[in-house]
């Protein structure tokens, strides 16, 4: 007589010894898990599995930037890609609905999903299949493609760019000296974040306040480093958030007034955000921006930083309906 085949179990880590268990799929995060386990930015109770026996066929997991918060982010979600269709795509959404269900707080907002993905992975045959079989299961969940981004990096070596002299630069006072240029930055924005705020119905100011409160207030590299660009008579042109976050030092944030768009201060305020890191002696300032910033792409290449990686976002929208149906299977 054939054995029954295995069926499926979907649980949740039992505890920082699985995680093992959990690595028998692979991510380019693999190596932070760890560290983040012992930080409190993870915990075993929201990193599940789904396993046909003992084989590992898809895993699942979210993050905090901060100890004792919810989940943040969804940025595990791996699928054994020797699975057939649709029986992956089946146990991926399997996965995804229960430990959604256990994980996240009642309500309709979800952390949104991101992941890192291959420069080359539309040219990539076997890399664009692993990354549209993870956006099908979220969409037939009801998640949509927010964004793609550039991840760009500036490297020890690559020459510290020089001040041109154009602008003078000073260091953020506080809270409202920032805010009051974020505001007018979010006009005509590029950045899809920044663009889906501003249609949820919140104001500039609004959309400004929310970024610096989740992203900026939490930062602990010194606000020291933040600068404002200004043209020699006092009149502000722009800002950039030189910072480290849990990983890596970074540019967190760069802006330019729309008045001063066009002139090529962007390529300023970056030089100053890359030369306060630079000046720490760091190793790599990692940067990103969105796939149709055109514009601000184009000065990260002329200052030296190279795309090593793009990263895409999903969200779910309250009144996105769900279907439950993997497409095409």
């Amino acid at each position: 007589m054939t054995p029954a085949p295995p069926e499926l179990t979907v649980r949740p880590l039992t505890g920082a010894d699985e995680l093992g268990l959990f690595c028998r799929l692979s991510y380019v995060l693999d190596h932070e898990l760890a560290d983040d386990l012992a930080t409190g930015r993870r915990r075993p109770e929201w990193m599940w599995v789904a396993l046909l026996g003992d084989r590992v066929v898809a895993r699942i997991a979210w993050w905090t930037g901060r100890g004792g918060t919810a989940p943040q982010l969804l940025d595990f979600f791996d699928l054994d890609d020797a699975l057939p269709e649709p029986e992956r795509g089946a146990v991926g959404l399997r996965l995804l609905e229960t430990a959604s269900a256990a994980v996240l707080p009642a309500g309709p907002d979800r952390p949104e999903y991101g992941r890192y993905i291959p420069p080359d992975w539309r040219e990539d045959p076997v890399a664009r299949e692993v990354v549209e079989a993870r956006m099908r299961v979220m969409e037939a969940s009801g998640a949509r493609l927010l964004v793609e981004r550039l991840r760009l990096e500036w490297r020890a070596g690559t020459p510290v760019p020089q001040d041109s002299g154009r602008l003078v630069f000073r260091p953020v006072a506080g809270r409202e000296d920032l805010l009051a240029l974020m505001a007018p930055v979010m006009e005509g924005t590029l950045d899809a974040h920044g663009r889906a705020d501003l249609a949820s119905g919140l104001t500039a100011r609004e959309a400004a306040e929310k970024h610096y409160d989740e992203e900026f207030a939490h930062l602990t590299t010194p606000q020291e480093w933040w600068r404002i660009a200004e043209l020699p008579d006092g009149v502000p042109v722009g800002f950039v958030i030189p910072a480290r976050n849990n990983y890596h030092p970074m540019i967190a944030y760069i802006g330019v007034l729309p008045a001063h768009r066009g002139h090529g201060y962007v390529d300023d305020v970056l030089a100053e955000g890359t030369r306060v890191l630079a000046a720490q002696g760091v190793e790599r300032i990692r940067a990103a921006t969105d796939l149709g910033n055109v514009p601000m792409a184009k000065s990260f290449e002329r200052l030296g930083y190279v795309n090593f990686e793009r990263s895409f976002d999903m969200v779910w929208d309250r009144d996105n309906p769900v279907d439950g149906r993997i497409p095409g299977s």
